[in-house]
């Protein structure tokens, strides 16, 4: 893998931390803003939000932008942005802060992966997609435990400010490495984007990575509790076993790249299925401590094992026009199942069946992409030219 892909990687660890470390800072946060941990849990919402809207939109905004200086701009808004929630001094300034940085996320990533993909040899585009998600794994496994030692220790502005400093590195080391775009930008209708997004096999794809999230959402938001409610684990125990699940991620993930360059559409059903199978059999795993221990594990691994392969299922379904706009829209597909998941995941504890049972309903979702993914190859069968595959679209 060429170094510049690295760069990138880069990049999306410094993201990752500043998605997911705010929730082992809620408690520091909530006293020391006065709010309760309730309307601090809130900033994680805003963020995921700020990741569905701004991805689309700012993207949309800087298509004809070389997409280098693209990359090097996102990263300037997300080390602002950082910033800025160092120095929030009230409560709404930072979820203001927190929805700027969001805005940068989503576009990273659907920009990065197309270049990503640019990098490499055409029977590497989706292992290297998975290598530069590898920062957000990595992210979830060192850089969240230690923001939040950090924030525990320090004050959690100072978290904020070391993800800044991130920002910085990332911001230099993608100046430094990642090369120029050797093309013309050529000016391009924003139609036409929208086009290639509301092709039957794009629709279709974001929907799969919508319900695949979903799945993994419905029981990782609540895997706390289900660990020591329904394992019997103390507290304590909790953040270990979450590095089981961070190893998962990395594996998964590089595993479902290499798949997926060898035959995507196998890699895909393949992956949903084995998620669809780890999330039903997890009902019963979660009643003996190792089982749970294990299946925490493979639940990362087969989470994440479909992101490389959906991403890329998507960017190829876009064919040429839109690319970037709907790699981004898939991005912020992953964060809409992981609000989906989050929200059906309480409507189980809330209103039955109950926590025990919340993996074994989080298994129809991915069992529903599955299906979603059999219609599109179907259609893909009936209208093989890309130009036929458009909502409503007829010879």
């Amino acid at each position: 893998m060429p170094i510049a892909l690295y760069a990138l990687t880069a990049g999306a660890f410094g993201i990752g931390v500043t998605e997911f470390v705010i929730m082992g800072l809620l408690l520091e946060v909530s006293t020391d803003l006065g709010v309760s941990i309730a309307t601090a849990g809130l900033l994680i919402s805003g963020y995921a939000l700020g990741v569905v809207a701004g991805a689309p939109v700012l993207t949309a905004a800087t298509s004809r932008w070389p997409r280098k200086t693209i990359l090097l701009a996102l990263m300037a808004i997300f080390t602002l942005g950082n910033a800025a929630c160092a120095l929030a001094p009230s409560y709404g300034l930072l979820m203001g802060a927190r929805v700027l940085t969001a805005l940068a996320h989503g576009t990273f990533f659907g920009v990065g992966s197309v270049v990503a993909t640019g990098l490499v040899a055409p029977d590497r585009k989706a292992s290297a997609i998975a290598v530069m998600f590898t920062g957000l794994t990595v992210a979830n496994i060192l850089g969240v435990p230690f923001g939040t030692w950090l924030g525990q220790e320090f004050g959690w502005r100072a978290t904020f400010w070391a993800v800044a400093a991130v920002g910085v590195v990332a911001l230099a080391v993608i100046a430094w490495l990642v090369p120029r775009d050797t093309a013309p930008v050529e000016a391009q209708d924003w139609r036409d984007d929208v086009r290639a997004i509301a092709r039957r096999p794009v629709l279709l794809g974001l929907t799969s990575t919508v319900l695949g999230f979903a799945g993994v959402f419905v029981v990782f938001t609540y895997i706390a509790p289900a660990l020591t409610r329904i394992t019997g684990f103390a507290e304590g125990a909790v953040s270990p076993i979450l590095l089981i699940f961070g190893g998962g991620l990395i594996v998964g993930n590089l595993i479902g790249g290499r798949l997926a360059d060898r035959n995507l559409v196998a890699t895909i059903f393949g992956t949903l299925a084995v998620l669809a199978a780890v999330l039903g059999l997890m009902t019963f795993a979660l009643h003996q401590k190792v089982a749970a221990v294990a299946f925490i594990g493979l639940l990362g691994a087969a989470g994440f094992a479909t992101v490389a392969p959906l991403q890329m299922w998507v960017l190829e379904k876009a064919d040429g026009a839109g690319q970037s706009l709907a790699s981004s829209f898939n991005i912020a597909a992953f964060n809409l199942g992981n609000a989906l998941g989050a929200w059906v995941g309480g409507m189980v504890i809330d209103h039955g069946p109950g926590l025990a049972w919340a993996p074994l309903v989080a298994a129809v979702f991915p069992l529903a992409a599955v299906l979603t993914v059999a219609l599109a190859v179907w259609l893909e069968t009936r209208r093989p030219h890309p130009a036929l595959a458009t909502v409503g679209g007829e010879c």
